[in-house]
């Protein structure tokens, strides 16, 4: 297994990703689309979820394929991304074929940042726009870092922000994984300089730190986020609120929705092994996968397996190139890897 040519989950023929965000507003939303409708499904593991139109991925449930998936910042406003998509679909005459009628399928999930030091008092909400804009820009190459969903995501100790990675596997299948990681947990060991996912870096794409020799296996806590936003709010603040890391794992495998969710169920080890404590229940953690079936499998059963511990691994690398990648910007409230 070696990364795609650009070590990103556009790596996958077909798929394309767009950022849209507000420096000022210090959140964003990111979009990943294709050209025509793809197989997807879910699976969520944090307490605290946000989202829109999931249910329709279950297995057991009628619609087959759906046409973009959203990931943005914003708390329950960044829900309404969805919708701008929608409206961008919608001219477009794509959708689900209903009689004469289209409907776009556009399931999404959300992260908390609205404590981040932006400028948040809108009088409209901005997150229906910033969909339509990200997905306007939805293209092979992408920002990673401070962009899109991204763009004002925290983790403990450091900024987050918006990663991605890829594998090619032996017999030419792709997977790759999108993330927007904004967890309750670190990405670092204590000191900030080494990342929880090291073991599992490929040509120093996040650094080349290496594993930390005194990790101390995660049994201290500490959280400059929590800090920082409880002097923001100016009153207790319940931090086991203000979380969450949303992903996409994606390949050209031909999957059904049951096998996508048994991908996103497996891609869930990736935000184990890349952040500390995960999961956690003010986290929404929550994993979409998707596939656009160009490739039909030889052992489908064998090959799943295989799949599977791919889009762990890509996840994982995903969410330390999120924060290797963040980057300074005026007001932030914590300071980026590259500074620390």
């Amino acid at each position: 297994m070696l990364p795609g040519p650009r070590n990103l989950i556009t790596d996958v023929p077909g798929i394309l990703v767009g950022n849209a965000q507000d420096a000022t507003l210090k959140s964003g939303t990111t979009v990943l689309t294709s050209d025509s409708s793809f197989t997807a499904s879910v699976h969520v593991m944090g307490g605290a979820p946000g989202t829109r139109e999931t249910d329709l991925l279950a297995p057991d449930k009628s619609v087959a394929k759906i046409d973009a998936l959203v990931l943005s910042g914003g708390s329950a406003f960044g829900l309404d991304a969805c919708s701008g998509v929608m409206d961008a679909l919608h001219e477009a005459g794509r959708g689900y074929p209903v009689g004469p009628a289209r409907v776009p399928l556009v399931p999404g999930a959300i992260l908390f940042d609205l404590l981040n030091g932006g400028a948040k008092a809108w009088r409209e909400n901005p997150y229906r726009a910033l969909g339509r804009t990200a997905f306007e820009a939805a293209a092979p190459d992408f920002a990673l870092g401070t962009a899109g969903a991204g763009t004002g995501a925290l983790t403990a100790m450091l900024k987050g922000g918006l990663g991605s990675a890829s594998l090619v596997l032996e017999g030419g299948v792709t997977v790759g994984a999108l993330v927007a990681a904004n967890p309750l947990g670190a990405a670092t060991t204590p000191g900030e300089r080494h990342f929880w996912a090291a073991p599992y870096e490929i040509r120093e794409e996040f650094g080349g730190a290496g594993p930390a020799p005194d990790a101390g296996l995660g049994r201290v806590l500490e959280s400059r986020k929590t800090a920082a936003l409880q002097k923001l709010a100016g009153s207790p603040l319940p931090p086991e609120r203000a979380n969450t890391t949303i992903a996409i794992v994606a390949t050209d495998a031909a999957l059904t929705k049951a096998q996508c969710q048994r991908l996103a169920t497996a891609a869930h080890d990736g935000i184990g092994r890349a952040i500390v404590p995960a999961h956690s229940p003010g986290d929404g953690d929550l994993v979409f996968a998707a596939s656009t079936g160009a490739r039909a499998l030889d052992a489908p059963d064998a090959d799943l397996g295989t799949l599977c511990h791919a889009a762990a691994l890509c996840l994982s690398r995903a969410i330390a190139r999120a924060v290797y990648l963040a980057r300074p910007e005026p007001g932030d409230l914590l300071p980026c890897w590259a500074a620390s």
